[in-house]
């Protein structure tokens, strides 16, 4: 494979798009609030049509969560699929499943946001960037912004294994 950094830098946008839609398009209001509930920190939702109230704990936290990153990674697939297709690049299946099982193993881990317990709170915490992901004033939410960047590193290492034995045609 002698273009493997454009194939790159296609998989890696295409991927990116593929997760915007995912993320902000795909899932639903529901999921979004849930999926860091757990039984030390519940959720309650209101139904935005019926006005009902539900509150909601780990079980449903880890379902919505679980929801999310299915509906999310197989976004990034069909997305990353298509384009591939249109731009004449064969990804190997192996390779394919691998960035997929990346994407979506990390984007869980990220997305269960547990208050106190949560991964990027916890990374937060630990490289000294704890008061930005807890900001959410003056139009800026720390924790959304530390997400997105983890979620584009995490991404960029899956776009790097989808290469992986990637072809034209």
């Amino acid at each position: 494979m002698t273009h493997r950094p454009a194939v790159f830098a296609a998989l890696l946008g295409l991927t990116r798009a593929g997760s915007a839609i995912g993320d902000f398009w795909v899932q639903n209001d529901f999921r979004a609030r849930v999926k860091g509930a757990s039984d030390e920190h519940p959720v309650t939702f209101t139904d935005p049509v019926t006005k009902e109230e539900s509150t909601h704990g780990t079980a449903s936290g880890r379902a919505a969560c679980l929801h999310h990153c299915l509906t999310y990674v197989a976004t990034q697939a069909i997305v990353a699929g298509i384009g591939a297709r249109a731009l004449g690049i064969r990804v190997h299946p192996a390779a394919a499943a691998a960035a997929l099982a990346v994407s979506f193993g990390t984007h869980y881990a990220a997305d269960r946001r547990v208050p106190g317990k949560g991964l990027l709170e916890k990374l937060a915490d630990k490289t000294g960037k704890g008061g930005f992901y807890r900001l959410a004033s003056h139009g800026i939410n720390g924790a959304f912004h530390l997400d997105s960047a983890f979620h584009h590193g995490c991404e960029t290492v899956a776009a790097l294994i989808a290469t992986t034995h990637a072809t034209t045609r």
